[in-house]
Formats: C-alpha cells, structure tokens, sequence
C-alpha cells in the first residue's frame, strides 16, 4: 500500500493471503486498506475489526470488497468509486500556483459555493497546501489540493472550479500543474473520482491518470 507509507498511526496485519492496512485520518476517515484473497480477508477481518473499531470502513478493490462482505456477517458495502492514477507528468496546458495562508480564505469560500461536498478543505490533517488558477481579473478560477500524500504517492484532492468558469479547461490546466508538481520525488500522483461525475472521469483520463474500480464497506448491526 504505497499510499500508506511513512503515515503516521498506520497499522499492518498479515496473514497467508491476505493484508489489511489501516490508516487513521485518511481522506476524513479511519480507513482500512484490504489486499488478498476474499476468504482469508474474511478470516483476518473478522479479527482486526473488533480491535480497530466500527469508525474504520475495509476499501480496497472493487471485486475484493463486495466477496469479503459477502463472507462476513455485519460487514456491508457502502459505495464504489474509481481510484486513478499516473505516473507520468500530463502533456498539454499546465499553469497555476501554489497560494499562501492568507489566501486560504478564499479557497475555502469557493468550496462552499461550488463544491460543498468537498472531502478537501483548508486546515484539515493532512491537506498540506492548495493551488489554484486565476482568472483573467485575478481571482480564484479553480483550485485543487495536495491532500493525504505519502512519500511515494501524491494524492490530489478537493478540485473545484468556481460556476462562472466553467467549461473553459480550467480544472485540467490546474490538475496538470498540481501533478506534475505532486510527482516531483514520488512514484505516482492519485486520487479518488466518482464514478458517476463522467466529466471529471474523462478529463483525469486525457491527463494521463488510469482507472481502478474500488470500493468501501461499513460495519452494520443487525
């Protein structure tokens, strides 16, 4: 899990086909990152969710998060979404630039308006630094974050471009700068995309970034 190393609290279990990480505080959640078999998770899992606590949610592949639910009673899969990633820097436009605390502000009012369901937000543990792309009359046009990295794995989170610039590229420029900047040092640049937000899919794809299907699980009483 690339993604988790040098964080801090993270945790390793192992055994025979199977491998649960779990990282606290990761994209605004305890999360628990599955890789193996689905029998053997089950087993593993049964194990380590009672020690970690219901907070933490298993993601992992898509296939391997629904046929683990599957055979383990009081886990339930709660969504699935697309983790894409690059390795190589995004040819075409690429501009914008890193901002400064006091420019934070007005990050933050633009989430609020044109993407309030941001998981990215200034000030939250582990979003480091914000870019953006202004317009013409210098104002904020889109902004994007570099939220959750690891040593390896840049992640870009919390892409927004504000409503009046709109369909201009803008958000494609900014991601190209933002990943070109992420990978400087590290393996590859990801991030989480949902699946139904065709648009956002398709222009991660024209830079460069490749889908896997992923998917997240909760615990539920019955």
């Amino acid at each position: 899990m690339l993604w988790a190393a040098g964080r801090p609290g993270v945790r390793v279990w192992a055994e025979p086909g199977a491998v649960v990480v779990a990282a606290p505080a990761l994209s605004r959640r305890d999360r628990l990152a599955i890789h193996g078999e689905p029998g053997p998770l089950a087993v593993l899992l049964k194990r380590v969710l009672p020690e970690v606590g219901p907070q933490y949610r298993p993601f992992g592949y898509e296939a391997t998060v629904v046929e683990t639910a599957e055979r383990l009673p009081g886990l339930s899969v709660a969504g699935t979404f697309a983790w894409m990633e690059t390795a190589s820097p995004p040819s075409g436009n690429s501009a914008g630039e890193w901002l400064a605390d006091d420019e934070l502000p007005q990050v933050t009012a633009l989430l609020e308006r044109d993407f309030p369901d941001s998981y990215a937000r200034p000030g939250l543990p582990g979003v480091t630094r914000w870019a953006g792309l202004r317009a013409e009359d210098g104002t904020l046009a889109a902004v994007a974050a570099d939220a959750w990295s690891s040593p390896r794995v840049g992640l870009l989170g919390g892409v927004a471009t504000r409503s009046d610039q709109r369909g201009r590229g803008r958000a494609a420029t900014l991601c190209a700068f933002v990943t070109s900047e992420l990978l400087i040092g590290r393996d590859r640049v990801a991030l989480l995309a949902d699946h139904w937000n065709v648009a956002a899919v398709a222009t991660y794809r024209k830079l460069g970034f490749r889908s896997k299907p992923l998917a997240a699980a909760h615990q539920v009483t019955r």
